[in-house]
């Protein structure tokens, strides 16, 4: 089984408590730049991978999609997943990673901050150009390299904890990080912006947008905090089309 912190009573009660986990889309920093880039998805059979609570394969829903399929590791996330979304979507627990499907079944994919947890992003490019219809949409988020390089994904504080810098370490060294989140350990896998982008190309994939979002102005005017966010880039959206 791969690793699967959620399923985690504690852990997962906290995962629930955060900004994200109560409001939903409304409470990521990165929806707003997100939304922009998603794919009209009326009459469209829509593929979210690491779909989590499942606000995605609502929004699709919401927005005319013919039919829904989310795929998560954690039985706790789809359980809420299936109480607070729409009976019409299809949830299957298995990991990102083991997801098959037969070709040509989707004329969307999405992905929400998944693909950082997986070994290989070249893997999960080459099956989801399969499974994607011709001129279907591959839209996803991951955590920036620059985020995850060092490994820490903190700030180096002063003694009285104030943000000093964010450390970039180790650039070009890419694999497996442990890091804490939540107060729990968690391994993900640094890639660098290279890998993601050669691995859609290099399976036919063209690219349509790529961006390093930045949480909107009500987000930073309600949390003094939250302007540390502007120093380094958390997060990375990329688009591409078959």
């Amino acid at each position: 089984m791969k690793q699967n912190k959620y399923d985690n009573p504690e852990f997962f009660t906290k995962y629930s408590q955060m900004t994200r986990s109560v409001k939903g889309l409304a409470g990521a920093g990165e929806w707003e730049t997100l939304e922009k880039m998603l794919p009209d998805f009326q009459g469209k059979r829509v593929l979210d991978l690491g779909c989590g609570f499942g606000w995605h394969c609502q929004y699709a829903i919401d927005h005319g999609a013919s039919a829904v399929t989310g795929v998560d590791i954690s039985e706790k996330m789809l359980e809420v997943a299936r109480e607070k979304t729409s009976p019409q979507i299809r949830y299957i627990r298995t990991p990102v990673e083991e997801a098959e499907f037969p070709a040509n079944s989707f004329e969307v994919v999405v992905s929400s901050l998944t693909f950082h947890y997986l070994v290989s992003f070249e893997d999960i490019a080459r099956k989801v150009y399969n499974w994607l219809t011709a001129g279907g949409d591959f839209v996803f988020s991951v955590e920036h390299p620059i985020f995850t390089a060092h490994g820490s994904q903190d700030f180096y504080r002063d003694a009285g904890g104030n943000p000093l810098f964010f450390p970039v370490d180790h650039y070009f060294s890419e694999g497996q990080r442990d890091t804490t989140f939540l107060g729990e350990k968690v391994t993900k896998y640094h890639k660098t912006l290279t890998t993601y982008l050669s691995a859609l190309l290099q399976n036919g994939f063209t690219i349509t947008g790529v961006v390093e979002p930045q949480p909107p102005a009500h987000m930073l005017a309600a949390s003094e905090g939250m302007k540390d966010e502007l120093r380094r880039p958390m997060m990375l959206i990329i688009s591409a089309r078959k």
